[in-house]
């Protein structure tokens, strides 16, 4: 099945607005390098530290989601939801300049959490809710090109920061100051729209699905779809019972299984790394470069993952994009073993990390693909908010386990681990794939024979 998706914008900017979130994806971006480091330097703390911070930001993201999606069905304030996310960015990453100990951090870490998905959903709402449907593809697609570049940009900022041997505490007022910008930018020139959708609208096309499942950078996941509330009923068993069966002959659960591991692996290794950058030998300063390394990778493969996953099909593109994925982490996992690498960490860091940025765009607009297609006449609002409880259980045991590592394992211990749970995704990829032609099979008999 060909499904339209387009990753590169006919013009770089759908509308000049667009350009507001450049600076907050900026300030993200380079908070997702300084937090870590944040706790390892001026804190002296450890890599359980930074799994901790990790896991308490990922329960807080999951639990406000819930939150913030009830607000935005009731109160439909796409651009106050944004300069409130930008602004509690701002006051949040200056106050982290203040703190002297974990309890602090760890608090502050989670109330930035529970602020993220504030902006999440209404930055694609307000797209769905200002452009027309002929415009949307062109629209989402410059939305993703600023996210792009502004996570450059703030790793960018970062690098020549720490180059001029300026001290991470002041570098968290410069990002401060990049999310003011966008609060600001927002507020003066967004308008709100006149018309309102809801806010599992964005999962109606390939493009707004996309914008929400691709990661953010700042903070090495992708928001979730806010979940409906329950739906309670009569015989909820003999309900729950009939729906496991029919959902059997469907390919959902199996991608919703594979993701969860692709998932779990992806956030093991992505909050063990820094650590083990820093535990390698390795200065703020290249850090910020292999961080860039993997950003700038992302942005380059990106926009061409339409036409390639079009071309190859999405099943055989996000087969090969966890392959690649896998090796990555088995080639850092080699990295701590073999000695003699050293003297070639810097390199040899980036460029595994870029080769893992650009499997991260190719698996991202496949999977994306995959689960759309099999969206199609089905509740997407339900199906979406499993696949965030899937993907926030995920981001928590993810975070957990790498604390549990940290102090019985290593971080060769680690990547091993990521790659092992990142390979066993592979065969429920393939069955997938075997369920979907299945299901296309049978559907095209019935119609064949009425």
């Amino acid at each position: 099945m060909r499904v339209s998706l387009r990753t590169w914008p006919g013009r770089l900017l759908a509308r000049p607005w667009l350009l507001a979130f450049v600076p907050v994806n900026a300030a993200t971006a380079g908070f997702a390098v300084v937090l870590p480091l944040l706790i390892l330097i001026p804190l002296h703390g450890s890599w359980g530290d930074v799994a901790v911070a990790a896991t308490l930001f990922n329960a807080a993201v999951i639990l406000s989601s819930i939150v913030w999606g009830y607000l935005a069905d009731v109160y439909p304030l796409r651009r106050t939801f944004l300069v409130v996310n930008y602004l509690g960015y701002a006051g949040l990453y200056a106050l982290l300049t203040r703190v002297t100990g974990f309890s602090e951090l760890y608090a502050i870490y989670a109330v930035i959490g529970a602020l993220a998905p504030a902006g999440a959903s209404a930055s694609n709402l307000l797209i769905l809710e200002k452009f027309t449907p002929a415009e949307r593809a062109t629209a989402f697609a410059s939305f993703q090109e600023m996210t792009m570049l502004g996570s450059v940009a703030g790793l960018l900022v970062g690098y020549f920061w720490t180059l001029a041997d300026r001290g991470l505490l002041s570098l968290l007022f410069v990002l401060a100051a990049l999310a003011l910008a966008s609060a600001i930018a927002v507020r003066l020139g967004i308008s709100e729209a006149g018309r309102k959708v809801p806010s599992t609208a964005a999962a109606d096309h390939p493009e707004g699905l996309l914008a929400r499942l691709r990661p953010v950078s700042g903070f090495h996941g992708s928001f979730p779809f806010f979940p409906r509330g329950l739906r309670l009923g009569p015989h909820p068993v003999r309900r729950l019972s009939r729906w496991a069966r029919e959902e059997l002959h469907h390919e959902i659960p199996l991608i919703l299984l594979a993701g969860f591991l692709f998932n779990l692996s992806a956030n093991l290794y992505n909050i063990s790394y820094t650590p083990y950058l820093y535990s390698a030998g390795l200065a703020a300063t290249s850090i910020f470069l292999v961080n860039l390394a993997n950003n700038a990778a992302q942005t380059v493969v990106f926009p061409i993952t339409g036409p390639l996953a079009n071309r190859l099909g999405a099943d055989r593109l996000v087969r090969r994009a966890a392959y690649v994925r896998g090796a990555g982490y088995l080639a850092t996992a080699g990295f701590g073993i073999l000695a003699f690498l050293h003297a070639g960490e810097l390199g040899a860091n980036a460029a595994v990390y870029a080769l893992l940025g650009g499997a991260m765009a190719l698996y991202t607009t496949a999977s994306a693909l995959m689960l759309f297609r099999g969206l199609e006449g089905r509740d997407a609002g339900s199906l979406l908010g499993v696949n965030s409880a899937l993907g926030g259980a995920a981001a928590v045991a993810g975070a957990a386990l790498a604390g549990v590592l940290s102090v019985f394992g290593s971080f060769s211990l680690v990547f091993f681990v990521a790659g092992a749970v990142l390979l066993a995704s592979l065969p429920l990829w393939a069955a997938a794939t075997v369920a979907y032609s299945r299901r296309r099979a049978g559907t095209a008999r019935a119609r064949e024979n009425p």
